[in-house]
């Protein structure tokens, strides 16, 4: 337990410079898009990013703030809520709103306007060192999202050795209780695709990984 809380002590100044933990501990608010709302288009429609981020993601956020009052745990920062949820059965609402307002809060940086191809810099020696060859990442990539069961998250993360791996997570599970440190995902739920693709997921994550991942704060992330 002592090393499980020392690890989460030392994903809180990484996350806040990640820019997902810059909220008011106690009373949480959606974090604004780093975009406009059609400049997803045509990958990502504004009519499916409005009900992602205003409706899905802004219902964690609210139901977030009414369990932190029913619960007792105002003051203390996202982060730290999903450590302590995380471990009690009791919280098991706590967690899965917390921890879905951190995993989209993450997912909205991980993409970008004209994004998506082969990236540049620290992250493709380390993807082409871990998985031979970016189109080899690529497919594997894709392959994750496209198989995953059920609803959750694509990651691609440094593991505890310093290799890259991809991480499929299921529902609200993430990184930040794995020891691992994400730099990029992709969101599977079906609502993060549905009015655009339908049942055709492995098309929604093939062009996610082509035109709009944002390479550039998946090397940031890398860099802390």
């Amino acid at each position: 337990m002592k090393k499980f809380i020392h690890v989460v002590i030392l994903y809180l100044g990484f996350l806040s410079a990640s820019g997902v933990a810059q909220q008011t501990p106690g009373f949480f608010t959606l974090p604004p898009l780093p975009y406009q709302m059609n400049a997803l288009e045509p990958y990502i429609s504004e009519r499916t990013l409005s009900f992602h981020y205003a409706k899905h993601h802004q219902a964690n956020v609210d139901a977030l703030n009414k369990l932190v009052q029913e619960k007792g745990l105002g003051g203390i920062s996202l982060e730290e809520i999903i450590q302590i949820s995380s471990i009690d059965s009791n919280l098991k609402t706590v967690f899965n709103n917390a921890a879905q307002d951190w995993n989209h809060t993450f997912y909205w940086s991980s993409m970008m306007p004209k994004g998506g191809g082969k990236p540049t810099g620290p992250i493709l020696a380390l993807i082409t060192q871990a998985f031979g060859s970016y189109e080899e990442f690529r497919q594997q990539f894709i392959d994750a999202g496209t198989n995953l069961f059920g609803s959750g998250w694509v990651w691609l993360v440094l593991d505890n050795t310093n290799t890259l791996a991809i991480v499929p997570t299921s529902d609200a599970d993430l990184p930040l209780l794995h020891n691992q440190k994400p730099l990029l995902v992709c969101d599977i739920w079906e609502h993060a695709y549905y009015l655009d693709y339908q049942n055709r997921r492995k098309d929604y994550v093939t062009l996610f990984l082509d035109h709009l991942a944002n390479w550039d704060f998946a090397n940031q992330n890398l860099s802390k």
